[in-house]
């Protein structure tokens, strides 16, 4: 799969993609990630700055995104894509679909090639931009951000788990166990002293459950962690 990302700050993603699953599923080519800076799309004299943004019509505080800059760089994505109804395009916004791991599974399900996904910035896109490209308006929260860049990575992030090859093993996938949001490790006894309490340590030890070998019971009580009711 190919994410196409539109943001005037492709160098947020540097670090993040770089690393850990995400970092190497790009090195074995799982997915491929393109970024397109919309000001490289506006005509300006040399060494001049390239304005992306303007007041909003109608008065209000901030400013918004022009649209003739963005659709220039999804245009240029467009005309280099040949199956063009394997492309998928999404706008973040706070009033936007709640992404979800169904939605990311969906997405991979009908088997996408093409992400293109526009990262808006200030007070958002001219609306123009959706209506004209019927982009899918998508919401990663119910919080306000920045920027879109961060939702980018969100998807890519959830995306990508998805994509076959990319965890290794099947088994890999934490949506696809019962995962009780307690997870435990080594040391069997933990002993911790926190600040301020003394000398003397306190005892923190892994449910006993868990150390039985019966399966059976150990996914009995991941379950009744998630839903207390049962």
């Amino acid at each position: 799969m190919r994410f196409h990302i539109i943001t005037i700050f492709p160098e947020m993603f540097d670090s993040y993609l770089k690393e850990s699953i995400i970092g190497r599923a790009i090195k074995e080519k799982k997915i491929e990630i393109k970024f397109y800076n919309p000001r490289d799309f506006i005509k300006a004299p040399k060494n001049n700055y390239k304005p992306v943004d303007d007041k909003s019509y109608g008065g209000g505080p901030g400013m918004v995104m022009k649209a003739e800059p963005v659709l220039k760089a999804v245009q240029k994505v467009i005309s280099k894509i040949k199956n063009k109804s394997k492309t998928k395009i999404i706008l973040f916004s706070p009033s936007g679909k709640k992404f979800t791991t169904d939605y990311a599974k969906k997405l991979v399900k009908q088997k996408y090639i093409d992400m293109i996904l526009i990262s808006g910035r200030y007070e958002g896109i001219d609306a123009r931009v959706k209506k004209i490209l019927k982009a899918e308006e998508i919401s990663i929260g119910d919080y306000i951000l920045t920027g879109g860049e961060l939702p980018a990575m969100v998807l890519i992030d959830s995306i990508s788990r998805q994509i076959p090859g990319v965890l290794g093993k099947y088994e890999s996938l934490e949506e696809e166990r019962v995962s009780s949001g307690e997870v435990y490790t080594r040391p069997e006894v933990l002993k911790y002293t926190p600040p301020g309490r003394g000398k003397k340590p306190k005892i923190y030890r892994v449910p006993k459950v868990l150390l039985s070998g019966n399966h059976k019971k150990i996914e009995e009580w991941k379950k009744r962690k998630v839903n207390p009711q049962l």
